[in-house]
């Protein structure tokens, strides 16, 4: 009886080292797999502290120092942002401007896009040309574009003006009148909706037949199936459009620089952009301290909206499993 029970006892420790030792053995195969991914991830890790996380916390110390680039750093404390909020009245200027383009720009491209999408994912033969021609303006960018739009938006001898003329309409002086400048950068902005639209219509070939063959059973029309199928269907595209839209009118820079003379803003500081004259400040004046304290404030400024964006979406975007995150 007593070798059996030793028996026993022998094949139990067995066990136990059997698992203690497969443990073991999956805890350093774990560790080797993180190993292996840290080294995979390191030169990005490296890249984000060395040139972004380190200028970022350089740049939010220089927010509060008096520096020229030529000079030394002189702390400040809140001087910078006190002249930004009680001296600067262009500081005002320019946060009016890009408001006012962001709150007009996107939700007239997001329609735009939208609408195009909704065009172009009908059944007709030669479709693909259809949708590679209007998006090739999404590909085009930067600097020949805005100079292309200067020719084109010409009071006297531009074709928007021409073709108006067509119909007796006389055409403003767009970039040259402070009224319609901004009206003038949207205009050109919703010329090259073809990126947002590629996206919607991605989202609406994922939408199920089903469900419009339903609605046309229960008698339902073409706006009654857009506005309770297709918008609902593809709210999360839209939500994400929307979040990145705002954030990046919020960055528009380039075509106030170069379609104004000398980068001043246009006539009466019409497209003095908040970059801009962020801009202007840095690398003009030198005030690198003050540049510093006005990209905080507008980070702060984005973030707001970000986070309320995020928050606003739970109430309207849909997702197909019935959670809304």
């Amino acid at each position: 009886m007593e070798s059996v029970f030793v028996k026993k006892k022998d094949k139990v420790n067995v066990k136990y080292r059997q698992k203690a030792e497969n443990k073991h053995l999956i805890k350093s195969l774990r560790r080797r797999e993180e190993l292996a991914g840290y080294l995979f991830i390191a030169p990005w890790i490296i890249g984000f502290v060395c040139l972004m996380l380190g200028p970022l916390l350089f740049s939010l110390y220089v927010s509060f120092t008096n520096y020229n680039i030529t000079s030394s750093m002189e702390f400040t404390g809140f001087d910078n942002y006190k002249r930004m909020f009680t001296m600067d009245h262009l500081f005002w200027t320019s946060l009016w401007n890009t408001l006012y383009y962001v709150l007009f720009s996107v939700p007239v491209t997001t329609a735009g896009a939208i609408l195009l999408a909704v065009l172009l994912n009908q059944r007709v033969p030669g479709m693909k040309w259809y949708r590679t021609l209007y998006y090739l303006p999404a590909v085009l960018s930067g600097v020949a574009v805005y100079l292309l739009w200067m020719q084109l938006l010409s009071p006297s001898t531009g074709l928007v003006n021409t073709a108006l003329s067509w119909f007796g309409i006389d055409g403003p002086a767009w970039l040259y009148d402070p009224e319609w400048t901004k009206p003038a950068l949207i205009l050109m902005k919703l010329w090259s909706v073809g990126g947002g639209m590629l996206l919607y219509l991605a989202s609406l070939q994922g939408v199920p037949k089903t469900m419009y063959e339903a609605a046309e059973i229960d008698g339902a029309g073409s706006l009654q199936k857009f506005f309770h199928i297709t918008i609902p269907m593809i709210t999360p595209v839209i939500f994400f459009d929307i979040v990145t839209s705002l954030i990046g009118g919020f960055q528009i820079f380039q075509e106030a620089y170069v379609m104004t003379e000398n980068g001043d803003g246009g006539p009466v500081n019409s497209l003095l952009f908040y970059n801009l004259h962020m801009w202007n400040n840095a690398f003009e004046l030198f005030n690198m301290g003050y540049a510093s304290s006005m990209a905080w404030v507008l980070f702060v400024v984005v973030m707001i909206l970000t986070m309320f964006n995020l928050k606003l979406g739970k109430k309207w975007v849909y997702y197909e499993g019935g959670d809304q995150k």
